[in-house]
């Protein structure tokens, strides 16, 4: 497996990180034997970042890692990374209600997630969102006590804006900002990135195949269940998924040139950007865990890069990436 190092002060891991989200949640049903076994099968290949948050299922993808860490072989489980994301405020009919970043409220959410994961740290602890009523100074400053205590390793953030990993980076050192990076969304390029690079933190890209929109398994007739984020998700409506699968399909051209799946182009595309950007993969099953580590098998040469700009070029995707009160609260948006 290859690694690559987040950021100048964060851990070495694998190339690849596993994001565990669509285990337990907003994608619709999953299995939760295959869910075990594709963490299994991961951990087995190599991948060492498992990526969760509290609030994805209300603690039950951190309990299904648990299980899955408690039931891989030792020397897997000892090399496995967890990173965690908190804050976000849940309803009991699984609403979002904002987020909560209240230094005595980021070392409750991290005492829950503690016992749920069955660990006595965290490896990289994150809040979601920014919280707007509290200074974000503040919530990194909980969490760099929580590191002084050991409960956690190191401090990430996750969709915040260059202003913002700023103000963080003055506080404590910030291993990788999470935020969506792929080939049609690539909003970060123009300051967060550049920022990010000048203050020594890495990224690990969520979103890489845009919750299977580019991933080239997603058809126009596919019907989504009613509890799936992507019946919802603006890039997935009407003339906007028309517009964005058609730049599927021109991907889909340069792929099979290549001799390589779509999903692993688009891959290959983000680990392309440079050494300090991990993708994240949220690969529910084997089969899809297996396509997605043949993207670490996949160069993409100078010609490559210029045919897949001009197939899909920067801007090019048709609807914003959430819906609209949830852009509202991406600082990494304003």
């Amino acid at each position: 497996m290859q690694t690559r190092t987040l950021g100048t002060t964060g851990p070495q891991t694998s190339a690849l990180g596993l994001g565990c989200m669509g285990m337990s949640a907003l994608y619709g049903d999953s299995d939760r034997a295959e869910s075990i076994a594709t963490i299994h099968a991961a951990l087995e290949a190599g991948i060492t970042l498992l990526d969760t948050g509290d609030f994805y299922g209300m603690g039950h993808n951190e309990l299904l890692i648990n299980e899955a860490l408690r039931t891989a072989p030792a020397a897997a489980r000892e090399k496995a990374l967890t990173s965690v994301k908190f804050g976000a405020l849940r309803t009991v009919e699984g609403g979002f209600t904002g987020y909560d970043g209240r230094p005595n409220a980021v070392k409750n959410f991290a005492a829950y997630s503690l016992q749920r994961l069955g660990t006595d740290h965290i490896d990289i602890y994150r809040i979601a969102r920014v919280d707007p009523g509290v200074p974000i100074e503040e919530t990194v400053g909980a969490i760099a006590e929580l590191v002084e205590a050991g409960h956690v390793r190191h401090i990430g953030l996750s969709e915040v804006g260059a202003e913002t990993l700023r103000r963080a980076a003055a506080v404590a050192p910030i291993s990788d900002l999470q935020i969506e990076y792929s080939l049609i969304s690539r909003g970060i390029e123009d300051a967060i990135l550049p920022t990010a690079r000048e203050l020594g933190i890495g990224i690990t890209a969520y979103g890489v195949l845009s919750r299977g929109l580019i991933s080239g398994h997603f058809s126009r007739d596919r019907k989504l269940a009613a509890n799936d984020f992507r019946g919802m998700s603006p890039r997935f409506q009407g003339e906007n998924l028309d517009r964005n699968l058609d730049l599927v399909d021109a991907l889909r051209k340069i792929a099979e040139q290549k001799g390589v799946s779509v999903a692993q182009t688009a891959i290959a595309w983000v680990l392309s950007r440079g050494e300090d950007i991990v993708p994240l993969v949220g690969a529910r099953r084997r089969d899809r865990l297996a396509e997605a580590l043949g993207a670490l098998d996949v160069t993409l040469d100078g010609d490559d890069l210029a045919a897949i700009e001009r197939a899909v070029p920067a801007g090019a995707a048709a609807g914003d990436r959430y819906p609209a009160e949830q852009m509202a609260h991406l600082d990494s948006e304003h």
